[in-house]
């Protein structure tokens, strides 16, 4: 038993060590292939990087969020890294069986400690497996977020982690047996049941059970590093190791996810500068966008390869909620396994040119498989019929609302990797949505989408009493007011955003905050062209409004130490749209201002008790959270404080919000598209809504108070939402509490001549 147990064990090494050997370099020179990123942009702050990538694995910030899950999967990757002396103790006892450790076997704390972690990795891998069979997707259709995973995978990395965990603490028993071990000993604290069972047996047959339990755990080991040695694509296995760098190197040293702003268009690692672009023959050379796996970064590339199939972007991701083809975890295996099937072709030095020809020779080729070859002649976006990767309807289904991003536990960037690729197909191919393409015209010659000629943007200001001062007309810069309120162009010509520009617009008045807009002078930020895939049209539009800015906030004086403006540049937004813009991307193009929400502003008014809200508005209100307010920029909390400084709100949260709050359907240019597959996603959301009963629906975005209006006008009129119901902004609903009721009539002992209240501050 013992020669048999060596023999196998040995040959099972040699051929599992020489294999992961290999495939380690075949998954470095396969991320190699991607693109270069800008000098810095991933090597940043290398200090912080260690400590974000010790913090969310050591602390699994972002696996706790699962409750259970977190918890499990914890003790399971702990164990993965800190139990191979037991591996090496295994080894050993082939040839010796009561090989111990030198220096650390015997020790009583480190013995205690694979005592300890062993249990709790099999405690913890039966609860993973028990969690993955209740949510089986035979079980639970598209709602499980293990559909389309490849379970096999699953499976065996699973069987693979209880047989080791298993032979860990048989061995433990074995071993304290054959030590002999007389009574209770802290070392063996979890064993102990097996100590006792096994004190019984004969040395002999202790020694046989020793080589058999060490060679299972060191063929369990060897079998699994084959396995994942020969499939480098098998993401469920090999996260464990790329994991490390993916976290490693993401987009923000600090540990925030890759939200917020995109990413400019790169080239060979280069921005690209769409102003000289086309000047001379380099031009020639650019790449636009993504056309072919290799045009994404070799962070993309890692990326793909870290994806653990775990769903849990899958089970957030609205357009997949909603009968849509679109689920970002199928959409990152589907460019990893192309990718891979792709790679030899690739490192055989083939390719295309922008204009499709062949980089490589036939000569260098002929020794590709033909299965790359094939491989290589698909189209990245393409449908069914076209053989495509990626379908055109998964690409235009996504709203950029970050769900994928804010959920996945290895830092995958779903969005940059979705919009690099439309930008390819809207720049190259023009090959979008075509409901999109009357938005972009509207965006080229009128600076909005609905092409209204510049005079309407002030059309708002005549339908209050008060005036409203506009740059360039009633203040000569902005030096003169404490705020430029950016009305942006749903708050400036949509009906139903007007209200929400008209009522923070008088709330702003009855503060005394000293306030003026652009007017006129108002350009759409760019926004919806951008995410769209239009990043010339965006940065056009950008670079106007940055001057317009620049010019009206006047010339600053620097900080010599800083280098930093010494004057604020202080901007409101109601749209979060256009706050994550001007905050985010515009420092991108030379416009660094100091940008807040209305809802934060509002919230400070309150707390100053410059806003006193003191007129109940009855009823109970549940509140959308906008993506691009929340998980972008992690806004959550002003909102609700305004709701709850207003007498009367009852405040009940719908099941999906704040972090997994659920999407409008509006983002990522989709308030200009039709949404003709599946469940509208506003209508999703307004069920959700409506399961609570409320009497009022809140927001704090215009494009979430249309999408969410249409919706529930839609269900009234069905009748499936009572009449009453009210889809508002909360500075709509701050408005009706902080205005003074009317005062009831004098009584008739009272003068006549009484002194009126005072309106509230």
């Amino acid at each position: 038993m013992q020669l048999a147990a060596i023999v196998v064990s040995l040959v099972l090494t040699v051929v599992g060590v020489a294999l992961i050997a290999r495939a380690v370099a075949q998954i470095y020179r396969f991320v190699k292939l991607g693109q270069p990123v800008p000098a810095g942009s991933r090597t940043d702050r290398p200090r912080q990087r260690t400590i974000t990538l010790a913090k969310e694995f050591l602390g699994h910030s972002r696996m706790n969020r699962w409750g259970i899950v977190g918890v499990a999967h914890w003790f399971v990757a702990i164990g993965f890294l800190t139990l191979p002396p037991t591996l090496a103790q295994a080894y050993g006892q082939l040839f010796q069986a009561d090989w111990m450790l030198p220096v650390i076997g015997g020790f009583v704390p480190f013995e205690m400690y694979i005592e300890f972690i062993g249990l709790m990795t099999v405690v913890g891998i039966l609860v993973l497996m028990a969690i993955r069979l209740l949510n089986l997707p035979s079980r639970a259709g598209r709602k499980s977020r293990f559909a389309g995973s490849k379970a096999w995978q699953a499976y065996f990395v699973e069987y693979v982690i209880l047989t080791i965990g298993l032979a860990i603490l048989a061995l433990r028993g074995l071993e304290g047996a054959i030590h002999h071990v007389q009574g209770y000993e802290a070392a063996y604290f979890v064993s102990y049941p097996l100590v006792t069972l096994f004190d019984g047996l004969d040395v002999s047959t202790l020694q046989t059970l020793i080589y058999l339990t060490a060679m299972i755990k060191i063929c369990a080991s060897l079998i699994w590093m084959i396995t994942v040695s020969l499939n480098t694509n098998m993401g469920v296995a090999w996260h464990r190791f790329l994991g490390f760098p993916n976290i490693w190197f993401k987009r923000e040293a600090d540990g925030g996810t890759a939200l917020g702003a995109l990413r400019p268009m790169v080239s060979d690692g280069k921005e690209i500068d769409f102003e000289t672009v086309f000047d001379d023959e380099s031009g020639e050379e650019t790449v636009f966008g993504v056309s072919q796996v290799e045009h994404f970064s070799w962070k993309g590339i890692l990326d793909f390869s870290t994806c653990t199939e775990c769903g849990r972007c899958q089970s957030q991701c609205p357009a997949w909620n909603t009968g849509k083809p679109l689920s970002p975890k199928l959409l990152i295996m589907s460019l990893r396994d192309h990718a891979h099937a792709k790679a030899p072709y690739l490192l055989a030095g083939g390719g295309k040119t922008m204009e499709g020809e062949e980089k490589a020779s036939a000569e260098a080729l002929k020794d590709v498989p033909a299965s790359a070859l094939a491989e290589a002649e698909r189209p990245l976006i393409g449908t069914l019929e076209e053989n495509g990767v990626i379908d055109p309807d998964v690409l235009w289904s996504c709203t950029t609302c970050g769900a994928c991003v804010e959920q996945c536990p290895v830092d995958i960037e779903h969005i940059d990797h979705i919009v690099d690729m439309r930008r390819y197909q809207v720049m190259i191919e023009s090959a979008f949505p075509s409901e999109a393409g009357t938005m972009l015209k509207n965006l080229e010659k009128k600076g909005n989408p609905w092409g209204l000629a510049k005079k309407q943007r002030v059309e708002w200001t005549k339908e209050v009493d008060f005036e409203v001062p506009i740059v360039g007309k009633d203040v000569a810069d902005l030096t003169e007011v404490d705020y430029l309120y950016w009305v942006g162009c749903a708050g400036a010509l949509e009906d139903r955003a007007k209200k929400t520009t008209k009522a923070f617009a008088e709330l702003l008045h009855m503060a005394g905050v000293k306030f003026a807009i652009m007017g006129g002078e108002e350009k759409c930020t760019g926004d919806s062209p951008r995410r769209l895939g239009n990043e010339p049209l965006f940065q056009q539009l950008g670079q106007e409004n940055v001057a317009m800015l620049n010019m009206a906030f006047g010339e600053d004086d620097e900080d010599p130490a800083t280098k930093k403006p010494t004057s604020s540049k202080k901007i409101v937004a109601t749209c979060p749209h256009c706050f994550n813009t001007i905050a985010n991307e515009y420092p991108q193009l030379g416009g660094e201002f100091e940008v807040i929400h209305h809802t934060q502003l509002l919230q400070h008014l309150i707390d100053e008790g410059r806003l006193v809200p003191v007129t109940p508005v009855e009823g109970l209100i549940t509140y959308h959270d906008p993506c691009y307010l929340g998980r972008h920029n992690k806004v959550y909390t002003p909102p609700r404080e305004i709701m709850s400084a207003v007498p009367g709100l009852r405040q009940q949260e719908m099941h999906r919000h704040k972090e997994r709050g659920f999407c409008c359907g509006a983002g990522g240019a989709r308030m200009w598209m039709e949404e003709r597959i599946g469940k509208r996603v506003n209508n999703e959301r307004v069920d959700e809504a409506l399961s609570l009963n409320p009497d009022i629906v809140s927001t704090a975005c215009p494009f979430c108070l249309v999408m969410l209006t249409d919706s529930v006008n839609g269900k009234k009129n069905d009748g499936q939402a009572k009449e009453s119901l009210k889809v508002v902004d909360v500075a709509q609903l701050l408005l009706d509490s902080v205005r003074t009721p009317p005062a009831d009539p004098a009584p008739s002992e009272e003068p006549e001549n009484a002194p009126e209240p005072e309106p509230a501050k």
